[in-house]
């Protein structure tokens, strides 16, 4: 696949995630998927497992996810998507390769925001 045929693979995936119909996000995903998360050091095998672990994730509310950067080239896409529960909030950072127009592989990164550190204050400014 080309960059611009797995960007919008992943777009795709993503609008479907946000639907919170995670039997549709699935159709996105090739049968072989393999996802990680690195932080936890858990490996996610298969359509199914995927769809029944967002299924059954504990939320206070409906899930909403919105794509802040995807970055493509011929390897893959690269995600950067704030996603909040109305109660939560966290930005996940994930790689996907594709294959035959489905996403086969997964590696997703869920950083824990920190504060910063007051000894490089002089040089920093704060973001939102």
């Amino acid at each position: 696949m080309n960059a611009q045929e797995s960007r919008q693979v992943v777009e795709n995936y993503w609008d479907a995630m946000a639907t919170n119909d995670f039997d549709r996000a699935g159709a996105w995903l090739h049968d072989d998927i393999v996802l990680d998360w690195p932080q936890s050091g858990e490996r996610v095998r298969g359509r199914a497992n995927f769809i029944a672990i967002n299924a059954n994730y504990p939320s206070a509310g409906r899930w909403r996810f919105t794509v802040r950067r995807l970055i493509a080239d011929d390897g893959g896409v690269a995600s950067e998507v704030e996603v909040s529960d109305g109660s939560m909030a966290a930005t996940a950072i994930t790689f996907s390769e594709l294959r035959q127009g489905k996403i086969l592989r997964q590696v997703e990164y869920w950083p824990d925001p920190f504060p910063p550190a007051a000894w490089r204050a002089i040089w920093v400014e704060r973001i939102a």
